[in-house]
């Protein structure tokens, strides 16, 4: 008698049909978790990156109004005039102060701060005490903060010497007020946060 041939090994069309969607799925998925994971990290990176400015801004404005010059009398010259006045209102705010030079050292300069294009910026001149002779020095325009709508500074002290103090919209004087409020307005839908900034000058 015939033996009855056993069954063939290995795997039959369906079989192969089915492993190959299923690595098929695995590859997409896999594809799909690498894609968004490197999305993941890419917001990160940048979201890192705008608190990072916002940080390092901070701590330039503060360390700026912290060290606000006191007043000097007038320099040298016919026409020179006291300096060390702080002028501002609530989108503009011009002080005497020392700047970082990067070397370890600072320089003692005309700062102002305020808006320009969507930015937050600081326009600078050296301070200088005799009359210089010729145009004025051009201003240096540093950038702090780009994409700002709106800015709000805010002086806390007593207008006059009779009042009490408060918060109040235009401060000019020779002395500066005992606090000095900034804030900053993102356009709708800017994730960044900036919480406001009030600073003590020391003279």
């Amino acid at each position: 008698m015939q033996r009855p041939t056993g069954r063939q090994s290995g795997f039959t069309l369906i079989e192969m049909l089915v492993v190959m969607v299923v690595l098929g799925f695995l590859v997409v998925a896999l594809t799909q978790g690498v894609r968004v994971g490197l999305a993941l990290w890419h917001a990160q990176q940048q979201r890192l990156g705008q608190t990072a400015d916002l940080d390092a801004s901070a701590r330039v404005l503060r360390g700026l109004l912290t060290g606000i010059a006191a007043p000097t009398p007038g320099g040298f010259g016919p026409g020179a005039s006291p300096s060390g006045a702080i002028k501002g209102d609530a989108s503009h705010l011009a002080f005497v102060g020392d700047l970082p030079t990067g070397l370890g050292t600072t320089r003692r300069a005309d700062i102002s701060l305020e808006l320009s294009d969507k930015r937050l910026v600081l326009r600078w001149t050296p301070d200088l005490h005799e009359i210089p002779f010729g145009p004025p020095a051009k201003p240096t325009v540093t950038e702090l903060i780009a994409g700002v709508d709106g800015l709000d500074i805010a002086y806390w002290g007593a207008p006059a010497t009779d009042q009490p103090a408060a918060w109040q919209s235009r401060w000019d004087g020779p002395a500066p007020p005992q606090l000095i409020r900034i804030g900053l307005i993102f356009a709708k839908g800017d994730r960044r946060h900036w919480p406001n900034l009030i600073v003590a000058p020391q003279l």
